[in-house]
Protein backbone atom coordinates (compact mmCIF):
# COMPACT_ATOMS: atom_id res chain seq x y z
CA UNK A 1 0.00 0.00 0.00
CA UNK A 2 2.91 2.17 -0.18
CA UNK A 3 1.62 4.03 -3.70
CA UNK A 4 -1.87 4.28 -2.00
CA UNK A 5 0.30 5.97 1.32
CA UNK A 6 2.26 8.40 -0.71
CA UNK A 7 -1.12 10.13 -2.42
CA UNK A 8 -2.42 10.20 0.89
CA UNK A 9 0.47 12.20 2.32
CA UNK A 10 -0.14 14.28 -0.81
CA UNK A 11 -3.37 14.94 0.73
CA UNK A 12 -2.13 15.67 4.07
CA UNK A 13 0.29 18.55 3.05
CA UNK A 14 -2.32 20.12 1.48
CA UNK A 15 -5.13 20.25 4.13
CA UNK A 16 -2.25 20.74 6.41
CA UNK A 17 -1.42 23.99 4.53
CA UNK A 18 -4.92 25.36 4.38
CA UNK A 19 -5.33 24.39 8.27
CA UNK A 20 -2.40 26.35 9.19
CA UNK A 21 -1.89 29.12 6.68
CA UNK A 22 -5.44 29.68 6.26
CA UNK A 23 -5.02 29.42 2.15
CA UNK A 24 -8.01 28.31 0.29
CA UNK A 25 -8.15 24.50 -0.72
CA UNK A 26 -8.28 24.75 -4.35
CA UNK A 27 -5.01 27.41 -4.32
CA UNK A 28 -3.31 24.27 -1.95
CA UNK A 29 -4.22 21.81 -4.07
CA UNK A 30 -4.02 23.17 -7.68
CA UNK A 31 -0.14 23.79 -6.44
CA UNK A 32 0.45 19.75 -5.52
CA UNK A 33 -0.97 18.63 -8.67
CA UNK A 34 1.32 20.73 -10.84
CA UNK A 35 4.27 19.61 -8.62
CA UNK A 36 3.17 16.42 -9.11
CA UNK A 37 1.71 16.25 -12.83
CA UNK A 38 2.92 12.69 -13.86
CA UNK A 39 1.04 10.93 -11.10
CA UNK A 40 -1.90 8.36 -12.85
CA UNK A 41 -5.74 9.98 -13.51
CA UNK A 42 -6.60 7.61 -10.63
CA UNK A 43 -3.82 8.80 -8.65
CA UNK A 44 -4.89 12.37 -9.33
CA UNK A 45 -8.40 11.81 -8.80
CA UNK A 46 -8.32 9.95 -5.02
CA UNK A 47 -5.94 13.18 -3.93
CA UNK A 48 -8.43 15.66 -5.20
CA UNK A 49 -12.13 13.90 -3.99
CA UNK A 50 -10.46 13.13 -0.52
CA UNK A 51 -8.44 16.74 0.09
CA UNK A 52 -12.02 18.30 -1.41
CA UNK A 53 -14.16 15.96 0.71
CA UNK A 54 -12.59 16.63 3.91
CA UNK A 55 -12.78 20.33 3.05
CA UNK A 56 -16.46 20.55 1.94
CA UNK A 57 -17.50 17.85 4.95
CA UNK A 58 -15.27 19.45 7.99
CA UNK A 59 -18.29 20.89 10.65
CA UNK A 60 -19.45 17.22 9.72
CA UNK A 61 -16.58 15.34 10.15
CA UNK A 62 -15.50 17.43 13.43
CA UNK A 63 -18.99 16.53 14.81
CA UNK A 64 -18.26 12.74 14.94
CA UNK A 65 -14.96 13.00 15.98
CA UNK A 66 -16.06 14.53 19.02
CA UNK A 67 -18.42 12.47 19.81
CA UNK A 68 -16.06 9.76 20.07
CA UNK A 69 -12.63 11.93 21.44
CA UNK A 70 -12.43 12.71 24.91
CA UNK A 71 -10.31 15.51 23.34
CA UNK A 72 -12.22 17.95 21.04
CA UNK A 73 -10.84 17.85 17.92
CA UNK A 74 -10.17 22.08 18.06
CA UNK A 75 -8.07 20.73 20.82
CA UNK A 76 -5.54 18.85 19.00
CA UNK A 77 -2.50 19.33 16.89
CA UNK A 78 -3.53 20.20 13.51
CA UNK A 79 -1.51 17.45 12.14
CA UNK A 80 -3.74 15.19 14.51
CA UNK A 81 -6.83 17.61 13.41
CA UNK A 82 -6.15 16.42 9.50
CA UNK A 83 -5.77 13.16 10.23
CA UNK A 84 -8.50 12.63 12.30
CA UNK A 85 -10.84 13.93 9.49
CA UNK A 86 -9.45 11.71 6.55
CA UNK A 87 -9.70 8.75 8.40
CA UNK A 88 -13.13 9.83 8.85
CA UNK A 89 -13.90 10.52 5.16
CA UNK A 90 -12.45 7.83 3.92
CA UNK A 91 -14.93 5.36 6.41
CA UNK A 92 -18.07 7.87 5.82
CA UNK A 93 -17.28 8.58 2.08
CA UNK A 94 -14.87 6.58 -0.04
CA UNK A 95 -16.62 3.16 -0.34
CA UNK A 96 -13.76 1.91 -2.32
CA UNK A 97 -11.35 2.11 1.02
CA UNK A 98 -11.98 -0.37 3.46
CA UNK A 99 -12.26 0.98 6.92
CA UNK A 100 -8.95 -0.89 8.36
CA UNK A 101 -6.98 0.91 5.28
CA UNK A 102 -8.51 4.34 6.20
CA UNK A 103 -7.15 3.84 9.56
CA UNK A 104 -3.61 2.28 9.40
CA UNK A 105 -2.89 4.79 6.10
CA UNK A 106 -3.60 7.83 9.18
CA UNK A 107 -1.50 6.14 11.73
CA UNK A 108 1.39 5.46 10.05
CA UNK A 109 1.70 8.69 8.80
CA UNK A 110 1.18 10.07 12.14
CA UNK A 111 4.63 8.33 12.60
CA UNK A 112 6.11 8.91 9.97
CA UNK A 113 5.50 12.42 10.73
CA UNK A 114 7.09 12.44 13.96
CA UNK A 115 4.03 11.72 16.09
CA UNK A 116 4.31 8.42 17.29
CA UNK A 117 3.10 9.19 20.76
CA UNK A 118 -0.11 9.94 19.11
CA UNK A 119 -0.65 7.19 17.04
CA UNK A 120 -2.28 5.47 20.04
CA UNK A 121 -5.05 8.05 20.46
CA UNK A 122 -5.55 8.42 16.80
CA UNK A 123 -5.97 4.66 16.06
CA UNK A 124 -8.64 3.79 18.75
CA UNK A 125 -10.58 7.17 18.17
CA UNK A 126 -10.61 5.86 14.47
CA UNK A 127 -11.70 2.14 15.50
CA UNK A 128 -13.94 2.89 17.61
CA UNK A 129 -15.87 5.16 14.89
CA UNK A 130 -15.62 2.55 12.52
CA UNK A 131 -16.66 0.09 14.86
CA UNK A 132 -19.86 2.43 15.45
CA UNK A 133 -20.37 4.06 11.99
CA UNK A 134 -24.11 3.20 12.03
CA UNK A 135 -24.80 4.72 15.64
CA UNK A 136 -23.57 7.98 15.75
CA UNK A 137 -25.99 10.31 16.85
CA UNK A 138 -26.88 13.73 14.80
CA UNK A 139 -28.78 16.63 15.94
CA UNK A 140 -32.14 16.57 15.27
CA UNK A 141 -34.14 18.95 13.62
CA UNK A 142 -36.64 19.40 16.96
CA UNK A 143 -34.16 19.83 19.04
CA UNK A 144 -32.20 22.41 17.33
CA UNK A 145 -33.37 22.64 13.68
CA UNK A 146 -30.19 25.66 12.94
CA UNK A 147 -27.95 22.73 14.40
CA UNK A 148 -29.31 19.99 12.40
CA UNK A 149 -28.90 21.81 8.97
CA UNK A 150 -25.77 22.81 10.22
CA UNK A 151 -24.39 19.60 10.52
CA UNK A 152 -26.60 17.18 8.03
CA UNK A 153 -24.82 19.87 5.15
CA UNK A 154 -21.46 20.88 6.95
CA UNK A 155 -22.67 24.84 7.23
CA UNK A 156 -21.52 27.53 9.30
CA UNK A 157 -24.09 28.04 12.01
CA UNK A 158 -24.74 31.41 10.98
CA UNK A 159 -25.03 31.10 7.47
CA UNK A 160 -27.89 28.21 8.13
CA UNK A 161 -29.52 31.52 10.09
CA UNK A 162 -29.14 34.09 7.40
CA UNK A 163 -30.44 31.63 4.93
CA UNK A 164 -34.03 30.89 6.50
CA UNK A 165 -33.74 34.75 7.45
CA UNK A 166 -33.10 35.34 3.63
CA UNK A 167 -35.45 33.17 1.90
CA UNK A 168 -37.49 31.22 4.39
CA UNK A 169 -36.66 27.54 5.11
CA UNK A 170 -37.71 25.44 2.05
CA UNK A 171 -35.64 27.48 -0.16
CA UNK A 172 -33.00 27.93 2.03
CA UNK A 173 -32.63 23.92 2.77
CA UNK A 174 -32.96 23.78 -1.33
CA UNK A 175 -29.58 25.51 -1.48
CA UNK A 176 -27.79 24.00 1.12
CA UNK A 177 -28.29 20.86 -0.19
CA UNK A 178 -26.81 22.50 -3.90
CA UNK A 179 -23.57 23.85 -1.77
CA UNK A 180 -23.15 19.80 -1.31
CA UNK A 181 -23.24 19.07 -5.05
CA UNK A 182 -20.46 18.05 -7.56
CA UNK A 183 -19.84 20.47 -9.62
CA UNK A 184 -19.20 19.84 -13.39
CA UNK A 185 -16.16 22.16 -14.83
CA UNK A 186 -17.46 24.85 -17.11
CA UNK A 187 -15.35 26.52 -20.38
CA UNK A 188 -16.32 28.98 -22.61
CA UNK A 189 -14.95 28.38 -26.38
CA UNK A 190 -12.70 30.48 -27.90
CA UNK A 191 -14.17 31.12 -31.89
CA UNK A 192 -11.84 33.13 -32.65
CA UNK A 193 -9.13 29.84 -32.39
CA UNK A 194 -11.63 27.00 -32.60
CA UNK A 195 -15.31 26.41 -33.66
CA UNK A 196 -17.16 24.61 -30.62
CA UNK A 197 -17.69 20.99 -32.69
CA UNK A 198 -13.90 20.84 -33.22
CA UNK A 199 -12.99 21.52 -29.39
CA UNK A 200 -15.87 19.20 -28.59
CA UNK A 201 -14.01 16.43 -30.21
CA UNK A 202 -11.27 16.96 -29.14
CA UNK A 203 -12.04 16.97 -25.60
CA UNK A 204 -13.88 13.56 -26.11
CA UNK A 205 -10.98 12.11 -27.79
CA UNK A 206 -8.72 12.76 -24.95
CA UNK A 207 -11.58 10.92 -22.46
CA UNK A 208 -13.61 13.70 -21.13
CA UNK A 209 -17.14 13.75 -21.43
CA UNK A 210 -18.49 16.91 -22.55
CA UNK A 211 -21.91 18.69 -22.76
CA UNK A 212 -23.63 21.62 -24.68
CA UNK A 213 -23.98 24.48 -21.61
CA UNK A 214 -27.17 25.29 -20.79
CA UNK A 215 -27.63 29.14 -21.23
CA UNK A 216 -24.85 30.51 -23.17
CA UNK A 217 -24.19 29.27 -26.84
CA UNK A 218 -20.63 29.12 -26.15
CA UNK A 219 -20.38 27.08 -22.91
CA UNK A 220 -19.50 23.46 -22.69
CA UNK A 221 -19.73 21.20 -19.39
CA UNK A 222 -16.71 18.77 -18.99
CA UNK A 223 -16.97 15.85 -16.32
CA UNK A 224 -14.05 12.76 -15.47
CA UNK A 225 -11.64 16.16 -15.78
CA UNK A 226 -8.63 15.64 -13.20
CA UNK A 227 -5.96 18.39 -13.86
CA UNK A 228 -7.03 21.34 -16.34
CA UNK A 229 -3.71 22.13 -17.91
CA UNK A 230 -4.00 18.53 -19.54
CA UNK A 231 -7.64 19.37 -21.13
CA UNK A 232 -6.80 19.41 -24.73
CA UNK A 233 -6.60 23.40 -26.25
CA UNK A 234 -6.27 24.93 -23.06
CA UNK A 235 -2.37 26.19 -23.42
CA UNK A 236 -3.68 26.72 -26.62
CA UNK A 237 -6.07 29.26 -25.53
CA UNK A 238 -9.15 27.44 -27.33
CA UNK A 239 -10.91 28.15 -24.49
CA UNK A 240 -11.31 29.71 -20.86
CA UNK A 241 -12.93 28.35 -17.80
CA UNK A 242 -15.79 30.49 -16.39
CA UNK A 243 -19.20 29.60 -15.10
CA UNK A 244 -22.04 30.04 -17.54
CA UNK A 245 -23.17 32.54 -14.65
CA UNK A 246 -20.45 34.80 -14.88
CA UNK A 247 -20.47 34.41 -19.14
CA UNK A 248 -24.03 35.52 -18.89
CA UNK A 249 -22.58 39.37 -17.73
CA UNK A 250 -21.64 39.81 -21.90
CA UNK A 251 -24.98 38.98 -23.53
CA UNK A 252 -27.09 41.30 -20.53
CA UNK A 253 -24.80 44.08 -21.15
CA UNK A 254 -26.25 44.15 -25.04
CA UNK A 255 -22.52 44.83 -25.98
CA UNK A 256 -23.03 43.42 -29.10
CA UNK A 257 -25.73 45.81 -30.47
CA UNK A 258 -23.73 48.67 -29.26
CA UNK A 259 -20.84 47.99 -31.46
CA UNK A 260 -22.80 48.81 -34.61
CA UNK A 261 -19.96 48.25 -37.79
CA UNK A 262 -20.34 52.17 -38.43
CA UNK A 263 -18.97 53.09 -35.21
CA UNK A 264 -16.77 56.08 -35.51
CA UNK A 265 -14.32 54.64 -33.06
CA UNK A 266 -14.08 51.51 -30.97
CA UNK A 267 -16.34 51.12 -27.64
CA UNK A 268 -14.36 51.46 -24.86
CA UNK A 269 -15.19 48.90 -22.28
CA UNK A 270 -13.16 49.08 -18.32
CA UNK A 271 -13.59 46.21 -16.24
CA UNK A 272 -12.78 47.23 -12.71
CA UNK A 273 -12.27 44.05 -10.81
CA UNK A 274 -10.77 42.09 -13.69
CA UNK A 275 -8.81 38.90 -12.19
CA UNK A 276 -8.25 36.34 -13.70
CA UNK A 277 -10.38 38.02 -16.71
CA UNK A 278 -12.85 35.76 -17.32
CA UNK A 279 -15.50 39.00 -18.39
CA UNK A 280 -12.30 41.14 -19.81
CA UNK A 281 -11.54 38.38 -22.12
CA UNK A 282 -14.90 37.38 -23.45
CA UNK A 283 -15.66 40.94 -24.22
CA UNK A 284 -12.36 41.05 -26.04
CA UNK A 285 -12.86 38.16 -27.60
CA UNK A 286 -16.39 39.13 -28.85
CA UNK A 287 -15.50 42.55 -30.17
CA UNK A 288 -12.37 42.07 -31.99
CA UNK A 289 -11.65 45.60 -33.94
CA UNK A 290 -14.97 46.92 -32.23
CA UNK A 291 -14.03 47.26 -28.75
CA UNK A 292 -10.83 48.17 -26.54
CA UNK A 293 -10.93 46.29 -22.85
CA UNK A 294 -8.82 47.61 -20.59
CA UNK A 295 -8.67 44.94 -17.25
CA UNK A 296 -7.58 46.28 -13.89
CA UNK A 297 -7.19 44.99 -10.32
CA UNK A 298 -5.58 45.55 -7.32
CA UNK A 299 -2.55 43.55 -7.18
CA UNK A 300 0.90 42.43 -9.37
CA UNK A 301 0.21 38.72 -8.69
CA UNK A 302 -3.81 39.18 -10.43
CA UNK A 303 -2.42 41.46 -12.99
CA UNK A 304 -0.16 39.07 -13.81
CA UNK A 305 -3.09 36.37 -14.30
CA UNK A 306 -4.74 38.50 -16.40
CA UNK A 307 -1.43 38.86 -18.64
CA UNK A 308 -1.42 35.20 -18.62
CA UNK A 309 -4.80 34.58 -19.97
CA UNK A 310 -4.35 37.17 -22.57
CA UNK A 311 -1.49 35.88 -23.67
CA UNK A 312 -2.66 32.17 -23.53
CA UNK A 313 -5.86 33.52 -25.91
CA UNK A 314 -3.48 35.58 -28.35
CA UNK A 315 -6.08 38.97 -27.64
CA UNK A 316 -4.54 41.95 -28.91
CA UNK A 317 -7.46 44.14 -27.83
CA UNK A 318 -6.91 44.47 -24.07
CA UNK A 319 -4.91 45.30 -21.71
CA UNK A 320 -4.33 44.93 -18.05
CA UNK A 321 -3.22 48.00 -15.24
CA UNK A 322 -2.59 47.60 -11.98
CA UNK A 323 -5.20 50.22 -9.87
CA UNK A 324 -7.11 50.22 -7.04
CA UNK A 325 -11.12 50.71 -7.77
CA UNK A 326 -11.20 52.06 -4.37
CA UNK A 327 -9.17 55.35 -5.55
CA UNK A 328 -11.03 57.86 -7.71
CA UNK A 329 -9.46 57.73 -11.35
CA UNK A 330 -10.00 61.63 -12.56
CA UNK A 331 -8.26 60.26 -16.20
CA UNK A 332 -11.09 58.35 -17.00
CA UNK A 333 -14.11 60.34 -16.22
CA UNK A 334 -16.78 59.69 -18.54
CA UNK A 335 -14.51 57.92 -20.46
CA UNK A 336 -16.41 54.04 -20.91
CA UNK A 337 -19.03 53.06 -22.75
CA UNK A 338 -19.32 49.88 -20.75
CA UNK A 339 -18.08 49.70 -17.52
CA UNK A 340 -18.42 46.18 -15.13
CA UNK A 341 -18.06 46.39 -11.61
CA UNK A 342 -17.68 42.62 -10.94
CA UNK A 343 -16.86 43.53 -7.27
CA UNK A 344 -15.45 41.33 -4.12
CA UNK A 345 -18.42 40.32 -2.24
CA UNK A 346 -19.01 37.05 0.32
CA UNK A 347 -18.64 34.25 -1.97
CA UNK A 348 -22.02 32.89 -0.94
CA UNK A 349 -23.18 31.82 -4.37
CA UNK A 350 -20.15 29.79 -5.15
CA UNK A 351 -19.84 27.18 -2.43
CA UNK A 352 -19.93 23.89 -4.40
CA UNK A 353 -17.05 24.78 -6.31
CA UNK A 354 -15.28 26.70 -4.02
CA UNK A 355 -16.22 24.69 -0.46
CA UNK A 356 -14.09 26.46 1.98
CA UNK A 357 -15.40 29.81 1.31
CA UNK A 358 -17.68 29.15 3.89
CA UNK A 359 -15.16 28.83 6.41
CA UNK A 360 -13.52 31.59 5.61
CA UNK A 361 -16.14 34.54 5.16
CA UNK A 362 -17.64 35.77 8.92
CA UNK A 363 -21.04 37.47 9.07
CA UNK A 364 -19.26 40.34 10.46
CA UNK A 365 -17.81 40.90 6.81
CA UNK A 366 -21.20 40.90 5.27
CA UNK A 367 -21.67 44.68 6.23
CA UNK A 368 -18.20 45.70 5.77
CA UNK A 369 -18.19 43.81 2.12
CA UNK A 370 -21.39 46.23 1.34
CA UNK A 371 -20.28 49.14 2.31
CA UNK A 372 -16.86 48.49 0.13
CA UNK A 373 -19.15 47.48 -2.91
CA UNK A 374 -20.66 51.12 -2.40
CA UNK A 375 -17.14 52.63 -2.31
CA UNK A 376 -16.67 51.66 -5.74
CA UNK A 377 -19.86 51.55 -7.22
CA UNK A 378 -19.39 55.11 -6.22
CA UNK A 379 -16.10 55.41 -8.82
CA UNK A 380 -17.70 53.42 -11.04
CA UNK A 381 -20.30 55.71 -11.76
CA UNK A 382 -18.08 58.51 -12.59
CA UNK A 383 -16.44 56.36 -15.36
CA UNK A 384 -19.25 55.72 -17.42
CA UNK A 385 -20.20 57.85 -20.86
CA UNK A 386 -23.51 59.60 -20.74
CA UNK A 387 -25.74 57.20 -21.97
CA UNK A 388 -23.76 54.46 -21.09
CA UNK A 389 -23.71 51.05 -19.17
CA UNK A 390 -22.69 49.98 -15.82
CA UNK A 391 -23.08 46.20 -14.54
CA UNK A 392 -22.75 45.67 -11.33
CA UNK A 393 -22.34 41.61 -10.55
CA UNK A 394 -21.25 39.58 -7.93
CA UNK A 395 -20.96 35.72 -6.83
CA UNK A 396 -23.31 35.94 -3.66
CA UNK A 397 -26.75 35.09 -2.79
CA UNK A 398 -26.86 38.01 0.25
CA UNK A 399 -29.62 40.71 -0.65
CA UNK A 400 -27.61 43.30 1.41
CA UNK A 401 -24.99 43.22 -1.04
CA UNK A 402 -26.97 42.28 -4.50
CA UNK A 403 -30.54 44.19 -4.84
CA UNK A 404 -29.92 46.65 -1.83
CA UNK A 405 -27.26 48.06 -3.26
CA UNK A 406 -28.58 48.42 -6.74
CA UNK A 407 -31.54 49.96 -5.05
CA UNK A 408 -29.02 52.18 -2.64
CA UNK A 409 -26.80 53.11 -6.17
CA UNK A 410 -30.00 53.59 -8.26
CA UNK A 411 -30.88 56.39 -5.10
CA UNK A 412 -27.82 58.29 -5.32
CA UNK A 413 -26.36 58.58 -9.18
CA UNK A 414 -28.04 60.10 -12.06
CA UNK A 415 -28.65 56.16 -13.67
CA UNK A 416 -31.99 54.38 -14.24
CA UNK A 417 -32.63 50.60 -14.34
CA UNK A 418 -32.67 49.18 -17.81
CA UNK A 419 -34.78 46.65 -18.65
CA UNK A 420 -32.57 43.09 -19.24
CA UNK A 421 -35.66 41.13 -20.13
CA UNK A 422 -34.75 40.02 -23.88
CA UNK A 423 -31.32 39.82 -23.31
CA UNK A 424 -31.63 37.05 -20.24
CA UNK A 425 -32.14 33.17 -21.29
CA UNK A 426 -35.96 31.76 -21.37
CA UNK A 427 -35.01 29.66 -18.72
CA UNK A 428 -33.47 31.68 -16.26
CA UNK A 429 -36.42 35.07 -16.32
CA UNK A 430 -38.18 34.04 -13.51
CA UNK A 431 -35.30 35.00 -11.65
CA UNK A 432 -35.52 38.69 -12.71
CA UNK A 433 -35.49 39.99 -9.53
CA UNK A 434 -36.36 43.68 -11.31
CA UNK A 435 -36.65 44.53 -14.64
CA UNK A 436 -33.07 45.14 -14.61
CA UNK A 437 -31.65 42.69 -12.42
CA UNK A 438 -31.21 38.70 -12.06
CA UNK A 439 -30.64 36.83 -9.05
CA UNK A 440 -29.61 33.24 -9.67
CA UNK A 441 -29.92 30.94 -6.62
CA UNK A 442 -27.48 27.68 -6.21
CA UNK A 443 -30.25 24.23 -6.15
CA UNK A 444 -33.12 26.33 -8.61
CA UNK A 445 -30.19 26.83 -11.43
CA UNK A 446 -27.71 24.80 -12.95
CA UNK A 447 -24.70 26.97 -12.18
CA UNK A 448 -22.89 28.92 -9.07
CA UNK A 449 -25.23 31.61 -7.46
CA UNK A 450 -24.89 34.99 -9.50
CA UNK A 451 -26.01 38.61 -9.26
CA UNK A 452 -26.40 40.72 -12.56
CA UNK A 453 -27.76 44.24 -12.55
CA UNK A 454 -27.50 46.76 -15.50
CA UNK A 455 -27.99 50.27 -15.12
CA UNK A 456 -27.80 53.16 -18.24
CA UNK A 457 -25.75 56.77 -17.21
CA UNK A 458 -28.60 59.59 -17.89
CA UNK A 459 -27.96 61.94 -20.66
Amino acid sequence: MKKEENIRELALDVLLEAEKNNVFIKDALNRQLFAHQFLSKQDRAFLSRLVEGVTEYTIKLDYIVNCYSKTKINKCKPLIRVLLRMGVYQMFYMDSVPDQAAVNECVKLAKKRGFANLSGFLNGVLRQIGRNKDKVVFPTKEEDEVNYFSIKYSMPAWIVEEYIEWFKKDKAVKILKASLDEKKLTIRVNNRKISKGELIKKIEDFGISVENGLYVEDALRLSDVNYVNRIPGFKEGEFFIQDESSMLVYGISGASEMAKDDLEEPLKILDLCAAPGGKSTHFAEKLQGKAFVEARDLTDSKIDKINENIERLELDNIRALKYDALVPDEDRKEYADIVLADLPCSGLGVLSGKNDVKYHIRKSQLLELTNLQRNILSNAAEYVKPGGILIYSTCTINPSENDENSEWFLSHFPFEGEDIGGLVPEDLKEYMEKPYSLQLLPGFVKCDGFYIAKFRKKL
